[in-house]
């Protein structure tokens, strides 16, 4: 779950990390009037997406007057911010934050991740903050900076002091900068964080060491724990398909191809998706039915699914170990009479009661395109989406 900006300072600050005064907006008057609480010459009005590359799309501007404020934020306000991250349809801005302006000496990066190569928390440091950090990784990644933390004892000041020197902190203000390292990771591990990432950290003109930008995201499977967290979930940043397909315990993440995907197994998913792929497809979605569906899953899957206007075909892979192939098999058929299914369909299904479960597809009458493996499933519906 990803949560703003404004909301990933309120955490961090309440584990020590500095960061500017700020105060979250959703209409131009509230901009301006946080503008006149924080006072000072100058502010920033920062747009709130759940994406990257703000500042590049247009929803970052620099404010040194109360008519500024309000003519940026007017602006900045229900635009379309299209970023790197947003794709090209891009993200509406519905709130805003107002930020007192900082003075900036340098611009540096930090960020947690899970390496699952090392199984632990890996902090990354780098002295090239700001907007072009993806740039840096990928041309220049020796001034990317990395220590693998020990889940036992933890990120040591020395590790801290070690990154901090690196990255190019001064002498001074190495102390302030473990201590920001320090919180960091304290939060991250703490509010089961699955990304952390502050760009840019910066240096002051006095020596200080603040998280200018803060990014948190959370693992969605540890938020019974953080009832506080969950409660700054966004809905009007998820997509609408997604939203709905938790509510049935589906897993679903739109995409923009044309052929649809319903299969149980997230490991036989990508698979399926790869070779798609492979014979020349796109896939319009990733779905995992889980191991419990039922005909209603399998049903409110249906509808999801064709939901997205692309979609000229759906494939339904199903290995069944847990799940019995003859319980998809009669979700597959009512589901396809419930929805007046329109695009071909393409079944390919092996396992516990495969034969009963082929039978039941044979014997619905419904224009199913049958399949022995995921080869020629993919084939086929590739095929299929192509003459739609």
């Amino acid at each position: 779950m990803k949560i703003h900006e404004y909301q990933g300072k309120e955490i961090l600050k309440r584990y020590g990390v500095p960061v500017p005064r700020g105060i979250p907006c959703f209409t131009v008057d509230e901009a301006v009037m946080a503008a006149e609480t924080l006072g000072g010459p100058v502010w920033v009005v920062k747009a709130q997406i759940h994406a990257g590359g703000r500042g590049k799309g247009g929803g970052v501007k620099i404010a040194k007057s109360l008519a500024e404020v309000k003519d940026w934020a007017g602006k900045i306000l229900g635009m379309q911010l299209v970023t790197h991250q947003t794709g090209p349809h891009g993200q509406r801005v519905r709130r805003l934050l107002i930020e007192e302006g900082a003075d900036i000496k340098a611009e540096l990066y930090v960020g947690l991740v899970v390496d699952r190569v090392t199984q632990r928390v890996t902090v990354m440091a780098s002295s090239e903050g700001g907007m072009d950090i993806e740039e840096v990784a990928a041309n220049r990644p020796e001034k990317i900076h990395k220590v693998a933390v020990d889940p036992v004892a933890g990120l040591s000041d020395a590790q801290a002091d070690d990154l901090a020197r690196k990255i190019g902190v001064p002498e001074g203000s190495v102390p302030k900068a473990r201590a920001v390292f320090h919180a960091l990771y304290k939060a991250f591990w703490e509010t089961d964080a699955s990304l952390a990432e502050i760009n840019p950290l910066i240096l002051t003109g006095a020596g200080d060491v603040i998280a200018l930008d803060a990014k948190l995201n959370f693992d969605s499977n540890a938020l019974f724990r953080h009832p506080e967290i969950l409660e700054m979930r966004d809905l009007d940043e998820e997509d609408p398909a997604e939203i709905e397909a938790s509510k049935h315990d589906l897993s679903y993440i739109q995409l923009d191809g044309n052929i649809g995907c319903l299969v149980n197994g997230a490991g036989l998913a990508m698979a399926t998706m790869d070779t798609i792929k492979l014979f020349g497809g796109e896939p319009a979605n990733f779905l995992d039915v889980g191991g419990g569906a039922t005909k209603e899953k399998v049903t409110e899957a249906f509808k999801i699914m064709l939901r997205n206007p692309k979609l000229a075909a759906i494939l339904v892979n199903i290995f069944g170990g847990i799940m019995r192939c003859d319980v998809i098999a009669e979700g597959v058929v009512a589901a396809s009479r419930a929805v007046g299914l329109k695009v071909p369909l393409v079944v390919r299904m092996k396992g516990t009661n495969e034969e009963q479960g082929k039978k039941l597809l044979a014997d619905s009458g419904l224009p199913i395109i049958s399949a022995a493996t995921m080869g020629e499933a993919a084939k086929k519906v590739v095929e299929a989406a192509g003459k739609a």
